[in-house]
């Protein structure tokens, strides 16, 4: 069992290393990407919040409904 994580392990270090890591070519090109990856990464957090938000507003809406409805049913 030992054997085989840590054979997983290794694996994993090796295609790490094969990877293009973006902090690497912002420092090694030009300024233009660093901003373009900082650019993207602030896109994906407001459309993380945004989608968040959504999903926390349609489960709120859809748990009332349900209470209301529910409330209708057990009340006759």
């Amino acid at each position: 069992m030992f054997r085989k994580f840590s054979i997983f392990i290794a694996e994993v270090k090796s295609e790490l290393r094969k990877t293009s890591w973006p902090w690497d070519e912002a420092k090694s090109k030009s300024a233009s990407k660093y901003k373009e990856l900082v650019d993207s990464t602030i896109v994906v957090l407001i459309a993380m919040v945004l989608l968040g938000g959504f999903v926390a507003a349609s489960d709120f809406v859809n748990k009332e409904v349900v209470a209301f409805i529910s409330g209708l049913l057990i009340g006759k």
